[in-house]
């Protein structure tokens, strides 16, 4: 029988997707946060994809600084979003001096903000991962998924960081949308000497573009980074 603690847990995860637990999360821990990894160890990887004019929207920004990195390093245009009112307001108030810098409340599975085809490029560190832990996971994903397909330009690129290996990550890619993938891999301990895989290039896939384990050995300790590109 599982502890209290444990039921809360699953509670609170179960929550994910829910405006309300992001709220009070906000308000008891404002400090900032990056999910993963932060900008400068994704830098080489964003700077290989995503030019600097580039309109850029991050999905489930909370109160990360991984904008903030990449208005530092030149990049003009980036439209943050989050389901929190709370962190929302408190991220505007904070780049308030840097227009470079948009946030706005939103939910990533109903963006009806924006109009189809306006970013070049969508970010996602975290977001998928956290609805695919709450209730009516898949279906919220595939809502989710569909979304950011919408706002994409044709030949626009989805940047998706996740813990979510290709057994897991893959299909659900496949069956919401019209992509074509390659994955990279970088270390979840940033900084070690012996690096797995060079994080610029990009892991193997198949045919099926389905085995992108192999490479890395069983249970490699990475963050996954699909690189979606929309088929128009």
């Amino acid at each position: 029988m599982g502890t209290a603690a444990e039921a809360s847990a699953a509670a609170a995860t179960q929550a994910y997707g829910e405006p309300w637990y992001w709220d009070r999360r906000y308000e008891t821990d404002s400090g900032p946060f990056d999910w993963y990894q932060k900008y400068g160890s994704l830098a080489p990887l964003v700077n290989l994809y995503v030019p600097r004019q580039d309109r850029v929207l991050v999905v489930g920004c909370g109160n990360s600084e991984f904008s903030e990195g990449m208005v530092d390093d030149g990049y003009e245009d980036v439209v943050n979003i989050d389901i929190s009112s709370v962190v929302i307001e408190a991220m505007q108030k904070k780049y308030s001096n840097r227009p470079q810098l948009k946030y706005m409340k939103m939910d990533v599975r109903e963006m009806s903000g924006f109009d189809s085809r306006s970013f070049n490029t969508v970010i996602d560190k975290g977001t998928l991962d956290s609805l695919l832990c709450g209730h009516s996971s898949r279906q919220n994903a595939a809502k989710m998924l569909e979304e950011v397909g919408r706002v994409l330009k044709d030949k626009g690129i989805y940047i998706l960081i996740t813990y979510g290996a290709p057994t897991y990550r893959l299909n659900l890619l496949k069956e919401t949308g019209s992509w074509t993938i390659k994955l990279h891999v970088i270390e979840k301990l940033v900084g070690k000497s012996d690096h797995l895989w060079e994080l610029t290039n990009p892991i193997p896939l198949d045919n099926e573009g389905s085995s992108g384990e192999t490479p890395l050995g069983r249970n490699p300790d990475v963050h996954y980074i699909y690189v979606c590109t929309k088929v128009g």
